[in-house]
């Protein structure tokens, strides 16, 4: 009986462990998505301010913000914890989500830095190149 009631301690552990994962895998998947959420917003104001529908008075520090969000998105899947919207390929072909992770951060640090030193006519054409989040998104993103 003695070797019975440890066996149940342990698998008691065991539960609490499992809850306790399970809990911060949620966390941390709803974090990943808090991050992804929070750039399709700053994109969402950044079209409407470069078509003319929104004013372009904060249009620096929305181009701040992509690239500051940008630059710590990839953090956000480092945990490797699948769920989410994110396909199994994020983590099955990780140097490639990586590298694009990094490229699209590269290449909104550069427009911000564009628009900070020559001006919202000399961003016109890296806008769409910079922010070309469907090419991942075909890929490393469960389809809608």
């Amino acid at each position: 009986m003695r070797g019975f009631g440890a066996a149940i301690g342990i698998l008691a552990v065991l539960s609490g462990s499992a809850s306790a994962l399970a809990a911060e895998d949620k966390d941390t998947i709803e974090y990943r998505q808090h991050i992804m959420k929070a750039l399709d917003a700053q994109v969402a104001v950044l079209g409407m301010i470069l078509s003319g529908a929104a004013p372009e008075d904060n249009l620096q520090s929305h181009l701040d913000t992509i690239a500051l969000i940008s630059q710590g998105a990839l953090q956000s899947f480092e945990a490797k914890v699948p769920g989410g919207e994110s396909t199994p390929e994020v983590w099955t072909k990780w140097a490639d989500f990586q590298q694009r992770m990094n490229t699209f951060a590269a290449a909104t640090v550069k427009v911000a830095t564009i628009m900070r030193e020559q001006g919202k006519d000399a961003i016109m054409s890296e806008v769409a190149p910079a922010l070309s989040c469907k090419s991942c998104h075909d890929v490393y993103r469960v389809k809608k």
